[in-house]
């Protein structure tokens, strides 16, 4: 699975980064996403509640 972020879309509510901290997270000023940090329903459902649409999952 891979989480897409669509930078021009993000309205930076920052609820993935509140929801799961350990997938998304900002590292050296850059938004860093590591899916394989939780188990893919918890990303599935942090990206469902993005507010945006900025985040999206892509199956492999």
């Amino acid at each position: 699975m891979k989480v897409n972020w669509d930078e021009e879309v993000c309205t930076h509510s920052a609820n993935c980064v509140k929801s799961l901290p350990q997938v998304f997270k900002v590292e050296g000023g850059k938004f860093v996403i590591d899916p394989s940090a939780a188990s893919e329903d918890e990303v599935r459902a942090v990206v469902a509640k993005c507010p945006s649409g900025a985040l999206t999952v892509q199956e492999d």
